[in-house]
């Protein structure tokens, strides 16, 4: 049998006026927030080839560093996610350890950049970038920070210039994309993508974050937005919002090239593990990485499962290796305050021991 409701009129009432001047707070607040800036941290322009660009950050004192460190971003959203705010910034934390930091922005591209393949960005964009700050800084070699996307350039970099690469870390990085819980794998596996390309050019942003966003639908359509109900009448949380809902849909539209390379050679074909991808007319043995790697994987990762980053191990030819789980996802890994307080600290340590 079901018992009798327990309702309550006087408490409804309450919450429902309750909620209507959260409501009007949350529209004061909104109102007021305008248009939300990112980025933590002062940054100069160095080196520029067209819209890719290589920026020096400057942090609140002079770097103690010796080797600066080089971050290569993915080509799917906009650097700044590594510097987005004053409180959740993995460049102002490792600057305040003393790093010297360098990163490639790899602009907006257009119809112009449709036939750029991935050797015009690791052989051309990302090794003219590594010689820069070389030669800034009068050294033979660097570290270099890849991130999820860009972590997988900058495994095919330092396999293929390991004179380049002094120390290697990457950052939720897919290194087995034929794990069994890579959604993104499973999704691409069948898809033509010479059709896809050769009737699109390159590929929209909008239909890149629609993907995205479909891989945990509830989650990023529905229960997000409804979360927001409940701090919208808090400024500074609404701000952070809408940082961060700037950052996702701020994506530049993918090179049709490049795209259609790492979809064929990287998701289909897996070739990165199976030590048979070819960057131009180089191939790509990852174990010809004999620098020391720092690995850094998060352990709730729905576009980059554990699995796959930790594969990482077992091709390379590195015997200075070491694994970092993060307890999050995938874009906390830089924003949380977890994130804040273990991951710098854990790079600025593993750096100083080599």
């Amino acid at each position: 049998m079901i018992g009798p409701l327990d309702f309550n009129p006087a408490k409804l009432m309450q919450d429902f006026y309750t909620a209507q001047q959260k409501l009007q707070a949350g529209l004061e607040a909104l109102q007021k927030v305008g248009d939300v800036d990112y980025g933590a941290t002062q940054k100069e322009l160095v080196w520029q080839d067209g819209r890719v660009r290589l920026y020096r950050y400057r942090g609140e004192r002079a770097p103690t560093a010796s080797v600066p460190i080089l971050i290569c971003y993915a080509l799917v959203n906009r650097p700044y996610m590594v510097d987005l705010q004053h409180d959740r910034s993995l460049v102002r934390q490792l600057l305040a350890r003393g790093e010297d930091i360098y990163i490639i922005d790899w602009g907006y591209p257009d119809r112009s950049h449709r036939y750029e393949t991935l050797d015009d960005y690791i052989n051309g964009y990302l090794h003219a970038c590594v010689t820069e700050v070389c030669r800034r800084h009068t050294l033979e070699s660097i570290n270099l920070l890849g991130v999820c996307q860009g972590g997988a350039f900058s495994l095919c970099y330092s396999a293929l210039h390991p004179e380049r690469v002094r120390n290697l870390i990457t950052m939720v990085t897919p290194v087995d994309f034929h794990t069994p819980d890579n959604m993104l794998s499973s999704w691409t596996r069948n898809l033509d993508v010479d059709l896809f390309v050769d009737t699109l050019g390159n590929v929209p942003a909008d239909l890149m974050n629609l993907c995205y966003l479909t891989l945990k639908p509830y989650r990023l359509f529905l229960q997000k937005y409804v979360s927001f109900v409940d701090v919208m009448d808090d400024p500074v949380e609404v701000e952070n919002f809408m940082r961060m809902e700037r950052w996702i849909f701020d994506s530049p539209d993918q090179v049709g090239e490049a795209f259609r390379q790492f979809i064929k050679d990287f998701y289909q074909g897996n070739k990165l593990m199976r030590g048979d991808l070819f960057i131009g007319e180089q191939r790509v043995d990852l174990r010809n990485l004999r620098c020391p790697i720092l690995n850094i994987y998060a352990e709730q990762d729905h576009l980059v499962p554990p699995g796959a980053s930790k594969a990482l191990k077992s091709v390379a030819g590195s015997t200075d290796y070491t694994e970092l789980s993060f307890r999050g996802g995938h874009i906390g890994i830089y924003v949380s305050g977890r994130a804040q307080r273990e991951v710098p600290g854990a790079i600025e340590e593993w750096l100083r021991k080599r």
